[in-house]
């Protein structure tokens, strides 16, 4: 009876474990992978990459940076250059009455036998500005009857200028219907006056007939 009391007390002390029977309690590690040789590891990245090493940031981000405003000082410098080359050039044209340089209201067959009119003849208004001067620096002499006269003498020679003016357009116009069988465009007739008041080295474009030439369609 003793032998079994010790028995079973044996077997109550001694709790059994459900994982002892072929698993071990500690586990031995693992021997950790060995890296692969250099060699080895080089080649693989040398033949999957890009054949050369990567750039470091600083020389990728120094090779990407560019100027905000690029330099075309000397691009500029020609195309201003082409430019003036090319207004000189339009401005001799339309000085010399070329119909491709002269602006809208000045071309045409019709706008140039009106330019011929006023210049072939003298016109009192072509002198009414340099006189004007020199009535204006005599007035400033401080005589009465000098002053009364200079005043005179602007105000009749303005008056005789548009009397010429006028005239000059009724003859125009006389000889431009029968040159082209039609009446002139309107406003020839202001087109006209204004020129025969201009100097006769400020008409735009300059004169291309010599005073005293009969007037004839070019």
């Amino acid at each position: 009876m003793l032998s079994s009391f010790a028995h079973g007390r044996e077997a109550i002390g001694r709790p059994r474990c459900p994982y002892s029977s072929g698993v071990p309690l500690f586990k031995k590690p693992e021997a950790a992978e060995e890296p692969a040789p250099a060699s080895a590891t080089g080649s693989t990245t040398q033949a999957s990459g890009k054949g050369r090493p990567t750039p470091k940031r600083r020389d990728a981000e120094a090779a990407r940076r560019r100027p905000l405003v690029a330099d075309t000082r000397g691009a500029s410098r020609e195309v201003k250059q082409k430019r003036k080359l090319d207004r000189a050039i339009a401005r001799d044209g339309m000085l010399r009455g070329q119909e491709k340089y002269l602006p809208a209201r000045d071309r045409g067959p019709q706008r140039r036998f009106l330019r011929d009119a006023v210049d072939r003849r003298w016109n009192i208004g072509e002198v009414l500005l340099p006189t004007m001067l020199i009535i204006l620096a005599a007035s400033l002499i401080n005589v009465p009857g000098v002053q009364l006269a200079m005043f005179a003498g602007a105000y009749g020679l303005i008056f005789f200028g548009l009397f010429d003016a006028v005239w000059l357009w009724r003859r125009t116009r006389k000889t431009f219907v029968e040159e082209f069988g039609t009446e002139p465009a309107p406003r020839s007739g202001l087109y006209v006056v204004l020129r025969s008041f201009q100097m006769r080295m400020s008409r735009v474009p300059r004169a291309q007939v010599q005073r005293g030439e009969p007037l004839r369609r070019r």
